[in-house]
């Protein structure tokens, strides 16, 4: 374990030092030579990602103020909305829950992510390759993060019995493995890294809708609360906007080709007595 913080602390003070660096023209490059490019950035954007805090400022703050309500909001009627969803489980779709499951499971997340950065590497395709990138780092940073905060906190899951106040820190067994939800930060993670590659707004809606419905099958298996699922998805959206923003300096090709940094349709809105998400067209 000592080795893997030594590493993560590696990466994130080279990331720091490296976020002013901009490589575009790389001129003409092999196989072996983009994938070690494409590696090398997987590693520096979860550093990246990792290292933003230190150079968070006002909004930010408020930002994670924010996230830290919502989630203490939910967290306060989350029996209840438990309760309700256990009640509604029976007339739920079992292709809906299967989903769920199949989807955020760490194998087939990085099988999606493997395959999109392979047919960009041997297509040459600088942009999957970039998407490819994008879904790897962002999988590996909050998939990392995740399991850590489940570690640390050890909160009971709802189908364990023992009510959403129960905490058992470094528990060890799989009930005290609650928040935030895995399954939910995988698939969330990878749904707005696929929606920014669309201009069409129901495209991204179908896109962001296929991304929440494992998070919600989970509330119904009884596998976590709605605070771990909310959690989850802000976690998801912010590193990948950590993550895409390093990217920008790596990589010519932007999304859509509209010639800007990056674009995104879908944001956290925070004010001092409100939180909400929002989708604009």
């Amino acid at each position: 374990m000592r080795y893997l913080i030594a590493f993560c602390l590696l990466v994130c003070s080279s990331s720091v030092f490296a976020q002013n660096e901009y490589v575009f023209d790389r001129g003409e490059t092999n196989l072996w030579q983009d994938f070690t490019y494409d590696m090398g950035n997987v590693f520096q954007g979860v550093g990246f990602a990792y290292s933003r805090p230190l150079y968070w400022q006002g909004d930010d703050f408020l930002k994670l103020g924010g996230v830290a309500a919502g989630t203490m909001a939910l967290y306060a009627f989350d029996e209840p909305i438990n309760t309700a969803f256990s009640e509604d489980r029976d007339g739920i779709p079992k292709l809906l829950l299967d989903y769920g499951n199949y989807a955020g499971a760490p194998q087939n997340n990085y099988g999606l992510s493997g395959a999109v950065y392979l047919t960009g590497l041997f297509t040459k395709n600088e942009k999957l390759r970039r998407t490819g990138v994008l879904l790897i780092s962002s999988a590996t940073a909050t998939g990392f993060l995740q399991q850590l905060t489940k570690s640390a906190t050890g909160r009971a899951r709802p189908g364990g019995g023992f009510g959403s106040n129960h905490f058992r820190p470094f528990g060890g067994s799989s009930v005290y493995r609650s928040f935030p939800s895995g399954h939910a930060v995988l698939t969330f993670t990878n749904a707005h890294v696929i929606a920014k590659q669309f201009k069409n707004p129901w495209v991204k809606a179908g896109i962001y809708t296929i991304g929440v419905i494992p998070g919600i099958s989970r509330i119904y298996d009884e596998q976590h609360w709605a605070s771990d699922v909310f959690l989850s998805w802000a976690m998801s959206y912010f590193m990948v906007e950590a993550i895409d923003l390093y990217l920008d300096r790596k990589y010519e090709t932007k999304y859509n080709d509209d010639g800007s940094i990056k674009t995104s349709s879908l944001d956290l809105n925070f004010s001092l007595n409100s939180v909400g998400l929002s989708y604009s067209f």
